[in-house]
């Protein structure tokens, strides 16, 4: 549900966008950028305290703080080895190049902005796996509401391309969750909890990044996530064949 309501999302900003776009500020887009940032950091700091947290004999504690910095440290040394943010910018020249061959100017641009904005960025990769691992689309709706935000401004400047990006947010933002879907029978709960936690704090992230500067370079933080299962994997073939 999460990728649905998503891409719907996306479609009535666009339409409001067209009908309105002679009302609509850059200063209203921006302050509402800020609001949509603070709740954003505000689900990172939920996510964190019920993945991440217990209650002992001595108070509040952490239950996966170790695994959380190990795969941390392990996840972004093998992200900038790749460095997965040069690569998905990358893509992105790629894709505008090659999409606004021989296309109209305006619904190229359109439709090629509005897709990067909406599909590349950590937050549809952590919001697709929450909705696929632990069954939760609150960050997708979050993004959701993000997504109209921005739809709403694009539509208005860059024309009706913008609205078919929701068919490539279908595509790409979908098949990850249906790929977690698939993999979460396969992984134990406490796995999936410390993939959940890992997420949230990259979460708290992406809530930084469109308040502060520099900004966290999270692309390259997205293998921390898969650290968890991997050693999973590893282990159990590892006792299988022993």
């Amino acid at each position: 549900m999460g990728t649905l309501v998503n891409a719907a999302a996306i479609i009535v900003g666009c339409l409001i966008g067209l009908l309105f776009k002679r009302l609509i500020s850059e200063k209203l887009n921006n302050v509402l950028m800020q609001a949509l940032a603070l709740a954003t950091m505000a689900m990172g700091l939920v996510g964190i305290v019920q993945g991440g947290m217990e209650i002992t004999g001595g108070g509040l504690g952490g239950r996966y703080s170790l695994i959380m910095i190990l795969s941390l440290v392990i996840g972004t040394l093998i992200g900038e080895a790749i460095d997965i943010d040069r690569r998905l910018n990358s893509l992105g020249k790629i894709l505008e190049a090659r999409l606004s061959a021989g296309a109209s100017g305006d619904f190229s641009r359109g439709f090629v902005t509005a897709t990067l904005t909406v599909c590349v960025g950590a937050m549809a990769i952590v919001g697709a796996l929450n909705d696929g691992l632990r069954h939760d689309p609150a960050l997708l709706y979050a993004k959701s509401i993000l997504d109209f935000t921005i739809c709403v401004v694009f539509a208005s400047t860059l024309g009706i391309g913008v609205m078919f990006s929701a068919g490539a947010l279908l595509l790409y933002q979908g098949g990850i969750t249906v790929f977690a879907r698939f993999l979460e029978p396969l992984l134990p709960e406490a796995v999936v909890a410390q993939m959940g936690f890992i997420g949230s704090v990259l979460i708290l992230g992406i809530g930084l990044n469109f308040i502060y500067q520099p900004r966290l370079r999270l692309a390259n933080m997205l293998p921390a996530v898969f650290v968890s299962p991997v050693w999973y994997g590893i282990v159990t073939l590892v006792e299988k064949f022993t």
